[in-house]
């Protein structure tokens, strides 16, 4: 088998929960972070990283991209080899769209390539929610589209999500960070019967409205009891900015991942009025925000190889 001298790993950004399927259900975005492993014939480690935020990664054994490669080189019990990895970010971080989840899934799909694919997409799914800790994020990024996973008596069963076409995801990302353990820990460790029936009727009518694209479905299913009341306090403005999304014309708006990236569902013929109406919002409440529509991805994490 010939040496694989490099690798090139580019992977989505994702947005999960989508209101009432939290922690269950994820979507790939057209966003996306890159990331190169080259082989170094001297010992050692070198990360390299630019764009968006960069001087704010770390760049020493701690990087989550690096802890990923080794984690992949123990399990099938190799020596890791000396690398050097470039990191292209398009990904803003802490801001509830994966980035998290991108250097998880790079780091170990690079080095699953570096290997000589010794592990197959599922193995390195598993190794991805392990990491991570729950599927949400890292399932859709390696996979593609939008999925809902759940626990089986093997581990987990992966069910692809049917998107309608004309449902655009608005992204509206600010310039302030939330950080996904203070967005955890907000939220109660237990939740009445009722809300737990709430949501898992608005997660079974989101699962159709996706499907379907209709409007009235989606505008009741994107609501939540579990998480979104909670966490809608730690992002300022968050009552203005759904009001005009609505107001604009978008089926409705949910908290991306943990924050504080704020999703508008909304048909193709609404998306710009939607666009212009969040971050007209935010601005009115003196916040700067990066606001733009997106596609769902459908490829997931996609690499090609040097050597």
């Amino acid at each position: 088998m010939s040496v694989v001298s490099g690798v090139t790993v580019t992977v989505p950004a994702t947005t999960a929960n989508l209101g009432p399927g939290f922690d269950c259900i994820g979507a790939a975005l057209t966003l996306y972070n890159e990331f190169k492993f080259i082989r170094l014939e001297e010992s050692g480690m070198i990360i390299h990283v630019t764009g968006v935020e960069a001087e704010r990664v770390q760049t020493d054994e701690s990087n989550l991209l690096y802890q990923a490669f080794l984690k992949l080189y123990q399990y099938i019990e190799q020596t890791p080899p000396s690398v050097k990895m470039e990191i292209r970010l398009g990904v803003p971080l802490a801001r509830g769209l994966g980035s998290s989840a991108t250097a998880i899934v790079g780091g170990l799909v690079g080095a699953n390539q570096l290997a000589g694919a010794p592990l197959s997409q599922s193995q390195v799914m598993e190794l991805a929610i392990a990491m991570e800790g729950h599927p949400d994020n890292v399932v859709p990024a390696l996979l593609g589209g939008c999925r809902l996973a759940a626990t089986s008596d093997t581990g987990w069963e992966i069910c692809e999500v049917p998107w309608y076409g004309d449902i655009v995801p608005v992204v509206a990302i600010p310039d302030f960070e939330l950080s996904t353990s203070k967005a955890r820990r907000v939220l109660p460790t237990e939740v009445s019967r009722a809300d737990a029936i709430f949501n898992t009727a608005h997660l079974g009518l989101l699962l159709r409205g996706l499907e379907t694209g209709k409007g009235e479905w989606l505008r009741t299913a994107l609501q939540d009891k579990l998480h979104q009341p909670y966490r809608k306090a730690l992002i300022p403005g968050y009552d203005a900015v759904n009001i005009a999304a609505v107001a604009a014309g978008a089926y409705g708006m949910v908290i991306s991942g943990a924050g504080p990236t704020l999703l508008a569902l909304a048909d193709t013929t609404q998306s710009q009025a939607v666009e212009m109406a969040m971050l007209t919002a935010w601005q009115e409440a003196g916040i700067t925000a990066n606001v733009r529509s997106l596609s769902l991805d459908t490829q997931g994490a996609s690499s090609f190889h040097e050597g």
